[in-house]
């Protein structure tokens, strides 16, 4: 028989969804406003956005914290996502997805969340702008 110490039962820490990791939706609010800071310098991105950046800033921040685990408020607003049809007029090549990809990076990495879920947001945002490329 094995010395009871090696019979415990490992332990399973159930620490929810990434939302409530980070803390609800003022990371996502906070994450999307510096995000836009970084935007509204860019020349690549900047002309893909309207003059007024308020309802674009809401609509990533809503659509953001319900992707990972919060209200479904995007949806109840605004409907299915589907984002391949929404970026469908913009033409986004390498360089825009790659300008977009990098504030974001910065963005997350100046969140100050922990290196997994810096991780965990970053391979999500590098694999969703690699699907929105429309233009070579």
């Amino acid at each position: 028989m094995a010395p009871r110490d090696a019979r415990k039962a490992s332990t399973v820490v159930c620490v929810g969804t990434l939302f409530e990791r980070v803390g609800g939706q003022p990371y996502f609010d906070a994450l999307v406003q510096r995000f836009y800071q970084a935007v509204e310098g860019d020349e690549t991105l900047r002309v893909m956005y309207p003059d007024d950046l308020r309802e674009s800033i809401e609509h990533l921040a809503l659509f953001l914290g319900q992707y990972w685990g919060g209200p479904p408020t995007y949806s109840e607003q605004r409907g299915h996502p589907r984002l391949r049809m929404r970026h469908a007029p913009f033409v986004i090549g390498l360089a825009e997805r790659d300008a977009w990809l990098d504030h974001m990076t910065g963005a997350v990495r100046e969140s100050g969340v922990d290196a997994d879920t810096t991780a965990e947001l970053i391979a999500y945002f590098e694999m969703a702008s690699r699907t929105l490329i429309n233009s070579r």
